[in-house]
């Protein structure tokens, strides 16, 4: 069966990039600064489109952000790390509001949209039954985290998502001075370098920098390693940048 004939599909290669097929819309996203606590995307630059093509996983690329090989000469090892447990599986927090209860896996990706001018989602999420606003932007703080870290259910238990098309997101983070991960949305099926599937999420954030503890997800560790790709002038380290 051709790629035409699959569905969208990232499949890792092992210590190589991340192979994505099923003709996948690629674009690049800024995390950007609004309002005092908050946080939008913006939208960055045109990247190429094609039915089948390959993302840097090691941080070395010197095409960001699609894999130039630079992986064989760095020696990179992906070794994938991340349990395949499906997350309800590995919640560590559950906090029960008014009228919807909030999950946390811990998987951060440091992205901060978790963060609201009233608020984060942890405290949103108690105050729900005090403003109607409150219950928005409790949906909006744990929806818009790109990780999939923080998921919500109504008080029937269910889930509260997105409707996300599939598609693939170059985060860059010029208040942090670096660029961020690959967020993937949509449900697309990862498919370990090992053959097996991760659960299949609408939000998933992956290692890009090749630093990651938790492989084949970020971890936030590209802003230790002041990773960046080279795609995006960050220019704005240090200043707040807020609209």
């Amino acid at each position: 069966m051709s790629d035409k004939n699959k569905g969208p599909q990232i499949r890792i290669v092992k210590d190589g990039p991340y192979l994505v097929t099923g003709n996948v819309p690629l674009s690049e996203k800024i995390i950007t600064p609004h309002g005092e606590k908050s946080y939008v995307y913006k939208e960055g630059q045109e990247l190429p489109q094609s039915n089948t093509y390959t993302l840097c996983r090691c941080g070395k690329s010197q095409n960001p952000p699609f894999c130039d090989g630079r992986h064989v000469k760095e020696g990179f090892e992906g070794t994938e790390t991340a349990s395949k447990e499906n997350y309800v599986d590995r919640v560590k927090q559950r906090i029960l509001g008014p009228d919807m209860e909030l999950y946390d896996d811990g998987r951060c990706a440091y992205a901060r949209f978790c963060h609201r001018e009233a608020g984060d989602a942890w405290e949103l999420v108690e105050m729900t039954d005090e403003k109607d606003e409150y219950k928005e932007e409790a949906i909006k703080a744990a929806c818009q985290c790109p990780s999939g870290r923080l998921v919500l259910t109504d008080d029937e238990g269910n889930v509260i998502e997105p409707d996300y098309d599939p598609g693939i997101e170059i985060l860059q983070d010029p208040e942090l001075g670096v660029s961020g991960p690959i967020a993937a949305k949509g449900y697309i099926p990862l498919i370990s370098s090992d053959g097996g599937t991760y659960e299949v999420r609408n939000r998933i954030a992956l290692c890009r920098c090749g630093q990651s503890k938790n492989m084949p997800f970020c971890d936030g560790q590209h802003i230790k390693a002041e990773y960046k790709d080279g795609l995006y002038e960050h220019e704005n380290k240090g200043k707040s940048g807020r609209d």
